[in-house]
């Protein structure tokens, strides 16, 4: 039997999405004036089960990633100086991508955005310096920049080889391929198109 690229390592689960109605009813709460709705709807997206999906797939113990690895597509040697997109490149991303995880569709915020709502809901949207002390939502919505081909292996920042992905999309694949993992390339299908602003609103 062939095995069939798959669109992504683990399906989000259902909590996930809810985790992101929670959320964006929140930010709607905090734009009516309502910060005690506000808090309760952040703290009630920070979902256990939602850091269990995320710590089931990034770290290379993960049981969803099998690699294997193929010749390096470019030297290292010429690997391209600057590794992030800039805000403008990042911008671009999202007008293509929209908030929605290429790999997954899991819905997406951007640091700046979850930064913004911490301040003002700190006790809410806690962000420690370790995993199990982050808001498992915001931890996992976490808009990430992927190089389809890694920056190690030679990858630039050129749109075609970078996507909007969420962070356990982007950290469990680390430095594969898509073709190591058995990924198929996100490209093959359209993006996710919905209401989800990833709560840009808030700003």
């Amino acid at each position: 039997m062939i095995n069939m690229p798959r669109t992504c390592f683990l399906e989000p689960p259902r909590e996930a999405h809810d985790a992101a109605q929670l959320l964006s009813m929140a930010v709607d709460a905090h734009l009516a004036g309502d910060s005690a709705a506000a808090d309760h709807f952040i703290r009630k997206a920070d979902n256990p089960i939602i850091r269990e999906w995320t710590e089931s797939i990034w770290g290379r113990n993960s049981p969803h990633i099998q690699a294997t690895v193929q010749t390096i597509s470019q030297p290292v040697a010429e690997r391209i100086a600057i590794r992030m997109p800039n805000a403008a490149e990042k911008g671009a991303l999202h007008l293509r991508d929209g908030h929605h995880c290429r790999f997954c569709g899991l819905p997406v915020i951007r640091a700046e955005v979850r930064k913004t709502i911490a301040k003002a809901y700190p006790n809410a949207l806690t962000w420690g310096r370790t995993n199990l002390s982050q808001h498992a939502a915001f931890q996992a919505m976490w808009a990430q920049y992927d190089h389809l081909v890694p920056h190690s292996r030679g990858g630039d920042n050129s749109a075609d080889n970078m996507v909007v992905t969420c962070a356990p999309c982007n950290f469990g694949r680390m430095d594969y391929l898509l073709d190591e993992v058995g990924l198929a390339h996100p490209f093959a299908r359209e993006p996710i198109r919905s209401t989800w602003d990833g709560l840009e609103r808030f700003r």
